[in-house]
């Protein structure tokens, strides 16, 4: 038993408990050759019996449910019905009308292997990770009291688990004792970011828990506050300094963590991650803390690469807190970034696995994969149209249009509207601004080498916005009087 076990929990037997079932597949006309290879050789691995029922649509992404409902006809007792994922509108519909259960596939016809035995593997568990996220709100003293409510909440919703209240040096805020009052209010952690005394004093008496930061300049001072204070060097490059004021936390019995300070790329920042290396390897049970927003913010990158390599940098030195910011544009969503990456590297070192193919989130530039129907898919497709429906798809660096009328092919879409918008009858108003969003999508796909799928929206991670496709919108609507189906 110990070996099918082992098997079993690496996801890796397959579809045992298929061997029973009686599925009947549903599929489009283009795709019918592709599922009726693919399903038997599933079906001879797993034992299960099938049927594939063909209805009269040649692209999967013009189904739906309502569509089906009309148009499928189920002969025999089946134990779940499988739809193409391309398939839109509630299952439950077709439930209801058909007695059986329905499940979507996979989008693409080739994943169906997979699909069928994802019910023996589980997804990743990320909820699980080491490092705490400070998200700073710099300069709240020049915001507005709901400019500041609304980015706590922001950020406490991207998973922060303090928010750190950004004061300005030389300039004392009255109002952040009730800035910090009103936080806590929320359910908000709060930290307070400020070597003036009054400021802090007051932060904690409202309910701040940890201080940032405190060198031989402010020691005393600190020492006045029962709370946790962040220990930096008086000079980044001196860190005997850091040990200095550390130690006098420690003769006190009064708990510090440690931020030897991550300097800018230019700056001499691989000898400030070394730093860090040398202060875990020094203070092996410390708390350390590191502030990447001067990476993050002070480079002309995206920075969801920046914090990932940072997250990991810092889950395996045992770094359990960072400091945030979401200042420049290109860091917007700079919290939410982190507090994936923290979760992806957890596992990945848990699993001493490598952090690929767990969780696409942070993938937005590009995509996890891009599937392909190829050249002689195509062509194929554009002969067996017989209705005046566009069809989009981007592949290898161009854009192919295809209806009854024609196949056009291109780079440019302004050019291709041109071509065939002439060949057909006048396009209404409302369609040829569908074509137009369609086609810009697919340009950008195709300039990003991105995956582009008519009437989806196109994966940008953990910031994609669901779209109803074209279809979803026109069964919102009323049909027009003698509208064809």
């Amino acid at each position: 038993m110990l070996p099918a076990l082992s098997l079993v929990s690496r996801g890796i037997v397959l579809m045992s408990s298929l061997s029973s079932e009686r599925i009947l597949f549903v599929t489009g006309r283009l795709a019918e050759g592709m599922a009726r290879q693919i399903v038997a050789e599933v079906s001879r691995k797993a034992g299960f019996e099938y049927h594939i029922e063909v209805v009269s649509i040649s692209v999967a992404a013009l189904m739906h449910v309502d569509w089906l409902a009309r148009r499928l006809k189920i002969d025999g007792t089946y134990d779940r019905v499988i739809v193409p994922g391309w398939c839109q509108g509630d299952l439950h519909k077709l439930e209801e009308h058909f007695r059986v259960p329905f499940q979507r596939g996979p989008k693409e016809i080739r994943d169906l292997p997979g699909f069928l035995g994802s019910e023996h593997s589980r997804p990743a568990d990320l909820s699980r990770y080491d490092i705490e996220i400070l998200a700073e709100i710099n300069h709240a003293p020049q915001l507005t009291e709901q400019q500041f409510l609304a980015l706590a909440q922001e950020f406490q919703q991207s998973g922060a688990d303090l928010i750190d209240v950004g004061c300005i040096p030389g300039t004392r805020w009255p109002q952040v004792g009730r800035a910090v009052r009103q936080l806590r209010e929320m359910g908000c952690r709060v930290s307070i970011d400020s070597f003036d005394p009054v400021e802090v004093e007051q932060a904690i008496e409202a309910g701040a828990e940890l201080v940032l930061s405190c060198n031989q300049q402010n020691l005393e001072a600190a020492f006045r506050q029962n709370v946790e204070f962040v220990v930096i060097p008086d000079d980044p490059s001196d860190l005997e300094t850091m040990w200095q004021t550390a130690r006098r936390f420690a003769e006190a019995g009064r708990p510090c963590r440690l931020d030897p300070i991550l300097e800018p790329i230019g700056f001499g920042f691989a000898r400030s991650l070394a730093r860090y290396q040398t202060t875990r390897r020094m203070a092996p049970g410390t708390p350390i803390m590191m502030g990447i927003g001067n990476v993050t913010e002070l480079s002309d990158v995206d920075s969801a690469g920046i914090n990932f390599l940072l997250a990991a940098f810092c889950q395996e030195e045992q770094i359990h807190s960072v400091l945030t910011t979401q200042v420049i544009p290109w860091c917007r969503t700079a919290v939410a970034e982190f507090d994936r990456a923290r979760r992806l590297v957890k596992y990945a070192i848990d699993h001493h696995l490598p952090p690929k193919r767990v969780q696409s989130d942070l993938i937005m530039l590009r995509d996890m994969r891009v599937t392909e129907l190829g050249d002689a898919a195509l062509v194929s497709l554009a002969r067996q149209i017989k209705d005046p429906n566009f069809r989009i798809f981007v592949e290898r660096g161009m854009i192919h249009v295809m209806n009854r009328d024609g196949h056009w092919t291109g780079q440019d879409a302004y050019e291709l509207f041109d071509q065939f918008s002439a060949t057909g009858a006048p396009l209404a108003a409302d369609h040829a601004f569908y074509l137009g969003y369609e086609l810009s999508k697919a340009v950008t796909a195709m300039t990003l080498g991105k995956q582009y799928r008519q009437d989806e929206s196109l994966s940008w991670g953990m910031l994609t916005r669901q779209e109803p496709g074209a279809m979803e919108r026109r069964h919102r609507r009323p049909p027009k009087p003698g509208a064809a189906e």
